[in-house]
């Protein structure tokens, strides 16, 4: 039986062998843009997870920057430049792009403060309510989810085109907030304060709502290859403890400079959630309760 045990390893190997999985997804959009590393890395591992059941795999950034708009339009081709983003959902995006629905932050990013500039801050020191707040105008990139958000609850959005350029508009005065994650906050804050004197972390208060970001690939076949082997990876990484191993870490990173006890906490609905978001499944979400001083 030697003969069959060598037949069946070398098909074995032949399909390991196969060609492997070529990622190119979408580089920084500005010198110091750290946002999306923990996606990549945790996209990494994933596929390090499942390379025994789907073979070898390559994932590099495409060397050109490009917007959010540009990268998404390149996936959507399907033959594009790159063929992968990591962004907050929204009923748009999941109808262009195919999702894998699992929030790869836990939605973290749906908890949002503020950057300012001194003026606004000592503003703010008399706002008591939501209502108070929306007095205040929030600067956004008109390609992001958390603009329909914040419209739909009220508040006031001028819109600008580009990553950096939102930076010097808040330092102009062209509005008064510029709405950040807070799992981005700090980094951006550490990168931008000596272009922008008096750049500051707003220091009362704290938007939240449910957020989920996804990886999307292209609506072709091998865009649904792609997704069937992305989602087994990420949810072999929740089997195996690595996810949450990883998430703790990364959380812990990018919060520990942060105040969050105490602050005044404005919950907000996201009309742009489809009826597949996983929310009910606790695991895929975390609430800060710890963070907050709220009690579960």
């Amino acid at each position: 039986m030697n003969w069959l045990r060598l037949l069946l390893a070398l098909l074995f190997c032949s399909g390991v062998a196969a060609e492997p999985l070529r990622i190119t997804y979408p580089p920084p959009e500005a010198a110091g843009d750290e946002r999306h590393s923990y996606y990549w890395d945790l996209l990494e591992a994933a596929l390090k997870a499942n390379r025994d059941r789907f073979g070898d795999f390559e994932m590099h950034p495409y060397p050109v920057a490009m917007t959010f708009q540009r990268a998404a339009a390149e996936v959507e081709t399907g033959k594009g430049l790159v063929n992968i983003v990591s962004r907050a959902t929204n009923r748009d995006l999941e109808t262009r792009l195919l999702p894998i629905r699992i929030p790869l932050d836990k939605g973290l990013l749906g908890a949002r403060m503020f950057l300012l500039m001194p003026a606004t801050q000592a503003k703010l020191e008399r706002v008591k309510t939501l209502k108070e707040l929306q007095e205040f105008t929030i600067g956004q990139n008109p390609a992001w989810t958390d603009v329909k958000i914040l419209q739909a609850a009220g508040f006031k959005v001028e819109l600008s085109e580009g990553y950096s350029t939102l930076f010097a508009k808040l330092a102009a005065g062209r509005f008064d907030l510029f709405s950040r994650g807070i799992i981005e906050i700090e980094s951006e804050w550490r990168s931008n304060r000596d272009e922008r004197p008096g750049l500051s972390i707003e220091k009362r208060f704290l938007l939240h709502y449910p957020m989920p970001r996804y990886f999307f690939v292209p609506r072709t076949a091998e865009g649904a290859r792609m997704a069937e082997r992305i989602e087994d990876g990420l949810l072999r990484l929740r089997r195996s403890g690595e996810f949450d191993r990883r998430f703790k870490k990364w959380k812990q990173l990018v919060l520990k400079d942060l105040q969050l006890n105490g602050r005044i906490v404005f919950r907000l609905a996201n009309p742009e959630l489809g009826p597949e978001t996983p929310l009910a499944d606790k695991f895929w979400w975390d609430d800060l309760s710890v963070e907050l001083g709220h009690s579960r």
